[in-house]
């Protein structure tokens, strides 16, 4: 993999602001769709463990995002996604998570916050400021995140929620005390809202009219910001370095037979490039479309997604269920959490209906029973199997709310070891049956 990105260095900032739901990927979207208007080989990147938004980064740009992530990933795996998923690329535009500085505790640089990624790339901040609510006081706001952190450098601000001209010139107001420039500024429009679902957005193929919302998002920000302004705050993006010692995911085997549909697409897209590169052939079926795995691959992958929305097809899917038990009987399956869910016994959605899953491990899955789950995980697995031999550590990430009303706890069932991210025992999790194996995380890169 190459270590320098092959058509020169981009140049980068990234999106961030003090809290969530402050409009970061509003922002985003509009102004990697509105730069890739002007003619601009625009790249997107979504700091931490994300799934969603960089599938909108790929369609507002026409080209792959991908995640980065410094908890979860050492310099030399950031820097190898890095190297080959900007290359070509003129500007990058990234994408925070939550608030600037929220992540793990832990050291300086490691915590999976958006600000170490703004620091390890040398990319200024652009920080996207919800004044609803408040307009001088705004800049006690922007002030504090200007100075947390002196590895990073706030470029600029992007007023969003904004009531009107008067309320603008307030919040402007108290900015121009502390230097900070304003960008642009966008008015209260709920019709530029995202549809929602309880993972976060509606994954990009299943908006209806996501162009179409694109081109309005871009409309809204080439009107209310000031792009070229924004395109001289962008600085030269860190030069990666040689990538031969990344820690990624290697791939489960030459050919990859992966679940890819509406209820199965949660898959890093870092993953998918590496597994390539490497070599690996992935192919696609649809369980959703009663597909089974192709028989002549190696390996079969389910990916999360939203099996809790589509229990009763899968259940009435005799293909896949029949070619998926086929296929274990000789070759291994792995899934996760929504893949996890479905090679259980059964699967209750959220109105309480049970359905039979594949019964392939010992374990039943409830949505209806919702318990958040959120967090890192490193995991030490515990036999050898699609994600590395016994005693492989992995950093991984659960984000879902359904939960297990039965399983077996049989130890040899067992799958890995868990601990959180400042190291606090979790027990043993996911299980591993004969060929077959899934956990609720999703593994991101070894340690």
């Amino acid at each position: 993999m190459t270590a320098v990105l092959s058509t020169g260095i981009p140049k980068g900032l990234l999106v961030a602001a003090p809290r969530s739901g402050s409009g970061k990927t509003t922002v985003t979207l509009g102004l990697q769709r509105a730069l890739a208007r002007r003619g601009l080989a625009v790249r997107g990147v979504k700091n931490g463990p994300d799934y969603i938004d960089p599938a909108f980064h790929a369609a507002a740009t026409g080209a792959p995002s991908v995640n980065l992530d410094s908890f979860a990933m050492d310099d030399a795996t950031m820097d190898a996604i890095a190297a080959q998923a900007l290359a070509g690329a003129e500007i990058v535009v990234g994408e925070g998570s939550m608030g600037l500085f929220d992540g793990v505790r832990g050291e300086s640089g490691r915590t999976g916050a958006s600000a170490d990624l703004a620091a390890f790339f040398g990319w200024p901040v652009i920080l996207v400021l919800d004044v609803s609510g408040h307009a001088q006081s705004a800049a006690a706001v922007a002030l504090g995140c200007a100075r947390l952190d002196p590895r990073i450098t706030i470029a600029g601000v992007v007023l969003n929620q904004v009531a009107s001209l008067r309320h603008r010139r307030l919040v402007e107001d108290g900015l121009s005390r502390i230097g900070i420039p304003v960008m642009g500024a966008l008015a209260r429009d709920g019709a530029l809202a995202l549809p929602e679902r309880h993972l976060g957005l509606v994954q990009a193929h299943e908006t209806a009219d996501l162009e179409a919302r694109l081109d309005a998002l871009a409309d809204t920000i080439e009107a209310g910001v000031d792009l070229d302004a924004l395109l001289a705050a962008a600085t030269s993006t860190r030069v990666p370095t040689d990538g031969s010692d990344a820690t990624a995911i290697p791939p489960p085997g030459q050919r990859i037979a992966l679940a890819r549909d509406a209820a199965f697409s949660f898959v890093y897209p870092h993953h998918l490039a590496a597994w390539r590169a490497a070599g690996a052939e992935i192919v696609p079926f649809s369980p959703l479309a009663d597909e089974p795995p192709p028989a002549d691959c190696d390996v079969c992958w389910l990916p999360g997604g939203y099996p809790e929305l589509h229990a009763g097809r899968l259940a009435a899917a005799e293909r896949f269920r029949t070619g998926i038990h086929a296929f274990a009987r000789t070759k291994p399956v792995h899934g996760e959490c929504g893949g996890y869910m479905t090679l259980g016994r059964a699967l209750t959605d959220a109105e309480g209906a049970t359905y039979p899953m594949l019964d392939l491990l010992p374990m039943e899955t409830s949505f209806a029973k919702r318990k958040f789950n959120l967090g890192y995980r490193i995991a030490t697995l515990l036999r050898d199997g699609v994600l590395g031999e016994a005693g492989t550590r992995l950093v991984g990430h659960e984000f879902h709310y359904a939960s297990i009303v039965t399983r077996d706890e049989a130890r040899a069932h067992a799958f890995a070891d868990l601990l959180d991210a400042e190291g606090s025992d979790l027990g043993s999790a996911g299980h591993r049956v004969g060929t077959v194996s899934g956990t609720f995380f999703h593994a991101i890169a070894r340690r």
